[in-house]
């Protein structure tokens, strides 16, 4: 199931049947798909070609999307957050001993995240990790290993479009199921960054938390219009 925005195909079915989905896919790119990323893939053709392709599901990660979908009257089943695509798939591989990769954030903030996943899913196998402060074209030792090591999932945390970036450059020639671009992810399950109260994630305003909290996000909700007006146009 899926809603149409802006020549994007958007996963409009509930959280749960999303994980069954992916799990059934040869290979798939999870896409975050809030107003900031979607907007940035209609102007960049590499990112637009990816996200549009049968390669890529977009989830509704984002309460601009869950209001698009509502504009263009083909609303989505719920808004889906990607820190929690990410734990669902990473307790699936613990279940079923499929080995995980990650890429991103600072050197201690990734061996925090490390920790506290074996603390949370003790059966994890988590292959490798590397932090996210290198070259994308001078990479091959990490990209190698990432061949070597063979992870059944590749969660990358370094920002939009960096993270998408690196997994169109990489996603044909290296040999994981499932990649995802998981943004501030890593910090959030490192502990180093809180997730909004339950009930302003349920009301849609987990956004506001975090600008509050990270004063320095509210710059980049002008996307927010921005890719709600291009919506309103096409609609």
């Amino acid at each position: 199931m899926s809603t149409k925005l802006l020549n994007y195909n958007i996963y409009s079915d509930t959280k749960s049947n999303l994980i069954n989905e992916i799990f059934k896919h040869e290979k798939v790119h999870i896409v975050s798909g809030n107003p900031e990323v979607l907007f940035q893939g209609l102007n960049n053709e590499s990112l637009f070609r990816n996200f549009a392709s049968d390669k890529a599901i977009i989830i509704p990660d984002g309460v601009g999307t869950v209001i698009a979908s509502r504009i263009v009257k083909q609303p989505v089943k719920e808004k889906i957050a990607g820190i929690e695509v990410m734990d669902e798939i990473v307790r699936r591989c613990a279940e079923t001993n499929k080995g995980i990769y990650l890429v991103g954030a600072s050197q201690e903030t990734i061996e925090q995240c490390v920790l506290n996943l074996k603390k949370k899913y003790p059966e994890l196998n988590i292959l490798g990790y590397h932090n996210g402060f290198f070259d994308q074209e001078n990479c091959n030792d990490i990209i190698e290993d990432i061949k070597e090591k063979s992870p059944y999932a590749l969660f990358v945390a370094m920002g939009a479009p960096r993270q998408e970036n690196f997994i169109i450059k990489y996603m044909d020639e290296l040999p994981c199921k499932v990649f995802m671009g998981v943004g501030g992810s890593f910090d959030g399950i490192a502990g180093k960054v809180k997730r909004a109260p339950k009930w302003m994630i349920n009301i849609g305003l987990e956004w506001f938390y975090r600008v509050a909290k990270e004063p320095w996000r509210a710059k980049r909700l002008s996307s927010i219009p921005k890719f709600l007006i291009q919506v309103i146009k096409e609609k």
